[in-house]
């Protein structure tokens, strides 16, 4: 199957690049007779489109979607749904000082030993803004898993050294979205010392599925984690994955760590929801850690296509903190798989 295209029952193909004519998706297993929500759909791209916060980039992208296909009176048809979205605030003369050069970690370097070619202007395929034909086909994920009582969300568990305590109630609020707003000031702070210092930052994604019924998942290679681990470390920027107490289940005997069972259900959920790599009915927990935002303006040693050792400092539009424009990408992510293995169960009449 193509890199670009993700899933097996419910299959979506992305396609454009950062500061190409368009970006877009094609959804194809999308089940007929859904209310298709445009205006929700939009809002979800309204959450990560850039320039809708004064965290992030200064590009200003509007991000309006439109259907080209599958959808009829405002309801799909269970033929392929195909959502585009125009670039218009590309300013693509901003990376021609960096066309023959490599920027520190980003994908230039092995996108140009793989290919023998690359779009240096925002990073072409492998620049952040492809996630924005994600966002679209999780919103159309997630209207359909409304129907089934399954919802998604994602807050700000912690920023850089700045862990943020307190139990998972969302919504959250703006600007930060984070799990409490009680450091919120604290990290506003941090942010705007970073841009002054022409560096970024990174931190954790916290994302609960709710209403997910036992059963999901198979039991060796397709496990619910191992799938969504795959989903969620597919986004440019993550590097690494934990389920329920995740790491933090090394620290105790496993008398503590087990959720033991009652008639009423389970007595903790220590394992996020998920059980030999099937969903058990409980709440799926996650958390996803994101590196710091590789464009700085610092300068940096790097090589050039040649081989020539080089320095850089990167300009244009980039995000310091890219955590509050994410929350809609891990969401998605997580609807896609979600929702991929309740057809897949349905096939079969689980």
């Amino acid at each position: 199957m193509s890199a670009n295209t993700f899933g097996n029952n419910f299959r979506i193909t992305t396609f454009g690049e950062s500061h190409g004519k368009a970006i877009g998706v094609i959804i194809d297993g999308c089940p007929s007779g859904v209310d298709f929500d445009i205006a929700y759909i939009q809002s979800e791209l309204d959450r990560r489109r850039p320039g809708s916060t004064d965290i992030g980039t200064k590009r200003n992208e509007k991000d309006k979607v439109e259907v080209l296909s599958g959808v009829f009176e405002e309801r799909t048809e269970g033929t392929p749904i195909a959502l585009v979205i125009f670039n218009n605030d590309q300013k693509s003369h901003d990376y021609s000082t960096i066309k023959d050069v490599f920027r520190p970690g980003h994908a230039d370097y092995t996108y140009f030993r793989k290919y023998g070619i690359r779009d240096y202007r925002g990073g072409g395929r492998s620049s952040g803004r492809e996630t924005a034909s994600r966002v679209a086909a999780g919103a159309v994920a997630k209207l359909v898993l409304k129907d089934y009582g399954i919802s998604v969300h994602a807050g700000i568990r912690s920023v850089k050294d700045i862990d943020i305590k307190g139990d998972f109630h969302p919504p959250f609020k703006a600007p930060l979205y984070t799990i409490s707003n009680e450091h919120d000031d604290e990290i506003l702070t941090l942010i705007e010392e970073t841009k002054k210092k022409k560096d970024s930052l990174g931190g954790v994604v916290e994302c609960h599925i709710t209403g997910v019924p036992a059963g999901l998942g198979e039991p060796v290679f397709d496990k619910a984690e191992a799938l969504i681990a795959h989903a969620v470390m597919s986004i440019g920027a993550v590097k690494g994955i934990e389920f329920g107490l995740g790491f933090a289940s090394t620290k105790l005997y496993g008398s503590e760590n087990n959720d033991e069972i009652s008639r009423k259900g389970f007595l903790s959920n220590n394992a996020g929801g998920i059980l030999g790599g099937i969903t058990n009915g409980e709440e799926i927990i996650f958390r996803a850690a994101f590196k710091p935002t590789p464009s700085i303006a610092q300068k940096q040693h790097t090589i050039d296509i040649n081989g020539m050792e080089k320095e850089i400092e990167i300009i244009g539009r980039h995000d310091p903190l890219i955590l509050v424009r994410a929350l809609p990408v891990v969401e998605a992510m997580s609807a896609l798989v979600v929702l991929d293995l309740l057809l897949e169960n349905n096939k079969y009449g689980r």
